[in-house]
């Protein structure tokens, strides 16, 4: 771990952020895991997924 981080941890443990700011952290962190977990029980989209050989112009 870096210096830095160990040093900012400190910080908050002095200085604990607002509780609002707490609430906004943690619906970015359930938005990304409600994403993941989308994307682990249902996968991709095929549609969504570039062709790399189009862009580079080779036709098979």
């Amino acid at each position: 771990m870096n210096t830095r981080w160990l040093l900012k941890m400190a910080r908050w443990a002095q200085n604990p952020p607002s509780a609002r700011k707490v609430m906004f952290v943690l619906a970015i962190v359930v938005v990304c895991l409600a994403l993941a977990a989308f994307e682990h029980f249902y996968g991709w989209p095929e549609a969504l997924t570039p062709d790399r050989d189009v862009h580079r112009g080779y036709k098979p």
